[in-house]
């Protein structure tokens, strides 16, 4: 059935552009403004495509984009689908599923995120390396379709680390505050207590979201290379530095640090 809905969804993108995009890239919170420089092939609503949620969270814009991004063919989720939104884990990750049918060979994921780390701070960039999922499901569960991909996929180098070290090298070059470190995956919506991100950075959590890791699932199911860059938001460690956090605080803080995230992936874009 999955495997029938992908297809179904991708039959009818064909019919709206015949753009063969090489990358995907899902745009998260208060990182929508990427798209503006996008030289956009087609623009093609959510609630067009077949099987496709709709978008319900402020920032996202809910729009499929086939472009061209410093210099390379581009597909962009400018929003994401999330758990907390209502949606099953299924219809959260079903766009990569899309992304992956419409013969991309790399994901490029992005979120915003708190940081249980000290060393980390608000406006900071983190590449992610590894991930813990404490989400309450898994977009894998149920009968698996070979097509999509193998039952038990290995998780062990799911990340790629040599792009992540180009990454750091890029931000190191142009002054740009940047990270390696360990993403933490939450239901949401609420923000965690102070208790809960004192034992997110003592099991080794870097930062904390509440998305990305389903749509890595599936990636690393469906075969996809991935690379996930995150924008600290706000400070959630030590416990004493944390303040009160509007969806609005974070989407502030983003959007300022948005544009050494862009400068970032049109520089590893353009290495190819």
């Amino acid at each position: 059935m999955l495997f029938d809905q992908t297809q179904e969804s991708l039959a009818y993108l064909r019919t709206q552009t015949d753009f063969q995009p090489e990358y995907g890239i899902i745009l998260g919170t208060g990182l929508g403004n990427l798209t503006q420089h996008i030289e956009i092939e087609a623009e093609i609503e959510y609630k067009d495509i077949p099987h496709f949620p709709v978008s319900t969270v402020e920032s996202h814009q809910g729009k499929l984009i086939f472009g061209t991004f410093a210099g390379r063919r581009i597909v962009a989720m400018a929003g994401r689908f999330h758990y907390y939104e209502g949606y099953t884990m299924q219809q959260v990750t079903f766009p990569v599923r899309v992304m992956k049918a419409l013969n991309i060979k790399q994901l490029f994921i992005s979120n915003a995120s708190g940081s249980t780390n000290a060393g980390i701070a608000a406006g900071d960039i983190v590449f992610v390396r590894d991930h813990i999922n404490l989400q309450p499901a898994n977009p894998l569960r149920g009968e698996n379709d070979e097509r999509l991909g193998p039952r038990f996929p290995d998780m062990l180098r799911t990340y790629d680390i040599e792009l992540n070290k180009k990454a750091l090298d890029i931000a190191s070059m142009h002054n740009i505050r940047a990270h390696e470190g360990v993403y933490v995956g939450l239901q949401g919506p609420n923000l965690e207590t102070p208790a809960e991100y004192e034992y997110l950075h003592r099991i080794g959590g870097d930062i904390v979201g509440m998305s990305t890791v389903p749509e890595v699932l599936v990636a690393r199911h469906s075969g996809l290379s991935v690379f996930v860059i995150s924008v600290v938001s706000n400070q959630c460690y030590p416990i004493e530095s944390i303040v009160e956090t509007t969806l609005a605080d974070v989407i502030e803080v983003v959007e300022k640090a948005e544009p050494n995230m862009r400068f970032i992936l049109e520089e590893l874009l353009k290495i190819g």
